[in-house]
């Protein structure tokens, strides 16, 4: 059976996970709702899955222009707020984003967690900012109070490999990786 083709829907190559809070959902304050969120780092040269990504923003701006009007107009795309960020712009003194694009993504519902065989993770360590993985996100149009654009939900993760952790939190196998037992004899 064919799979149906969701134009909002994206699977990425292989990127960077920073920021993730894949585990336990998060507020941004007292006022957000706790959702579960993970930044996606891109690098430029994956062309095939930024391509993906900017067709897919379109295909969310075109099915939600009514969302995005005011009755009378719609705002152009370029006018609009939308999740495909640089990160040599944005983030120019954190090295993790340099030559990269990201995406934030998030949900209010847990997303699934597989290794590269597709079996689910279930250890909460295995999944860390600095992982290099692939996901499954889906962009859609919104019209809040105080602003409009293209949002970016967050459904599913697949870790590829490990990498460096970032945010200056180190794995407990790497801190204990010395000659301590020959300290014991």
């Amino acid at each position: 059976m064919a799979k149906m083709m969701n134009p909002t829907k994206v699977v990425t190559g292989v990127c960077r996970f920073s920021y993730a809070n894949l585990w336990e959902p998060k507020a941004m304050d007292e006022n957000s709702k706790a959702k579960y969120s993970v930044s996606l780092i891109i690098p430029k040269s994956d062309t095939k899955t930024l391509d993906k990504i900017r067709a897919a923003i379109q295909a969310a701006y075109e099915e939600g222009r009514n969302k995005l009007s005011n009755g009378k107009s719609v705002p152009p795309l370029t006018a609009l707020k939308t999740p495909l960020r640089d990160g040599d712009l944005e983030r120019p003194d954190d090295e993790a984003y340099a030559n990269s694009y990201f995406v934030n993504a998030n949900s209010i519902t847990a997303p699934g967690i597989v290794h590269i065989d597709r079996q689910q993770i279930l250890e909460h360590s295995e999944v860390y900012s600095g992982i290099y993985g692939r996901a499954s996100i889906n962009f859609y149009a919104y019209n809040a109070k105080a602003s409009k654009g293209i949002a970016c939900g967050l459904q599913n993760v697949q870790k590829i490999r490990d990498g460096e952790p970032l945010g200056g939190h180190s794995r407990a196998e790497d801190d204990f990786d010395d000659d301590f037992n020959d300290f014991l004899d």
